[in-house]
């Protein structure tokens, strides 16, 4: 399946949705986007997969830290070995410890059987820690232990088990400053943070933003057998500056109540404070839009919308009313999409060549 594009408006300026191009990801087949922030992150997981290290992915809840676990097992050489996942939030206090090293029978009131913890069952292959800064501070040690040692002993035995696991573990808390305070253990932190990948926020990289949202239409308009064919630009643009403090999770579940509220196939715009009354398209007999710079990629549609912004602010790049901070992107990062764009103030000389007052022609206050 490629990553969806968005094409062209029609002649009631709906933008049709559909899917153009191929995924650039080879090695991530449900990681969307093509931004420099998710870029370098994947460039930090094509270099750690390989090596057993241990891996602290650390990020925002909703960012996909499981998805980037989950590529570091499938391009290391455990492939084709176990992948095992816990939260550790999850999991009711006494009995996490149950959960990672596994009980025998009559080991505490409860215990009618015999468990296999979390370790023992990722033996060969990978475990998985999601939010291990919840882990209980009683529990750290053993953790600690596991990792130095590769061994441990179920509760209610004396047998020590070996075993080879790799551990990779996320987290969206500050754990440093965790450590400072005196609620997880310093040696632990260091053990884990072996190889740390930061995962970027969705805000800052908006231009991955329509692509994922035409995934979860896709994926969702299937599931309900509801066929979505347009998004109108305010939708899409209400969406991109969205801040998403939930992430791509909560972007998937409001595009998942847009396509329930959809109407004759318009996406319906889900954030809060919105008009959330189904949208019908206009029937017209107008001919299509014979406009030719009407955008028809992706990339034309940024450049779209990079463009109606700095109109809007007078072509002032920072500040409190300036583009960037508008766009949700950092002032060089701006300029360097203006560059790779082709966009240039309608009154610049083409030949100038000083990058700030000759090139781009805008105002940096």
């Amino acid at each position: 399946m490629g990553i969806p594009s968005v094409v062209s408006p029609d002649a009631q300026g709906f933008v049709r949705m559909g899917f153009a191009q191929a995924n650039p990801h080879q090695d991530f087949e449900r990681i969307i986007g093509n931004s420099l922030a998710l870029v370098e992150t994947l460039d930090l997981v094509r270099s750690v997969a390989p090596t057993d290290s241990t891996v602290l992915i650390e990020g925002e809840t909703g960012t996909g830290k499981e998805l980037i676990a989950s590529a570091i097992h499938n391009l290391s050489t455990r492939r084709s070995r176990p992948f095992v996942k816990l939260n550790c939030a999850a999991i009711p206090f006494d009995l996490v410890e149950s959960e990672l090293f596994g009980h025998e029978k009559g080991a505490f009131t409860g215990a009618i059987a015999q468990k296999i913890g979390r370790f023992e069952t990722a033996n060969t292959g990978t475990l998985f820690l999601d939010e291990v800064g919840d882990l209980p501070q009683a529990l750290q040690p053993k953790l600690l232990r596991v990792l130095q040692e590769q061994e441990f002993e179920r509760l209610g035995s004396g047998r020590t088990h070996r075993i080879n696991v790799r551990l990779v573990a996320a987290t969206n808390r500050d754990l440093a400053a965790m450590v400072a305070r005196g609620e997880f253990r310093s040696d632990l932190y260091y053990r884990l943070n072996v190889f740390a990948i930061p995962l970027p926020p969705l805000r800052s990289r908006r231009e991955d933003i329509p692509a994922l949202i035409e995934q979860f239409v896709n994926i969702f308009s299937r599931r309900m057998r509801k066929p979505i064919d347009y998004i109108s630009p305010e939708t899409m643009a209400a969406l991109v500056c969205y801040p998403w403090p939930g992430n791509v999770r909560e972007l998937e579940n409001m595009i998942e109540r847009a396509v329930i509220l959809a109407n004759d196939g318009v996406l319906t715009n889900p954030l809060p404070g919105s008009d959330l009354r189904p949208i019908t398209r206009a029937v017209s007999s107008a001919p299509p839009n014979p406009n030719p710079h009407v955008p028809k990629t992706l990339r034309e549609s940024e450049r779209a919308h990079i463009l109606a912004t700095l109109d809007a602010t007078g072509w002032v790049i920072s500040g409190s009313k300036g583009a960037a901070p508008q766009l949700g992107l950092k002032r060089t990062t701006l300029i360097g999409k203006m560059k790779k764009l082709g966009i240039q103030r309608p009154n610049q000389h083409p030949e100038s060549t000083d990058t700030h007052d000759q090139q781009i022609k805008v105002s940096l206050a």
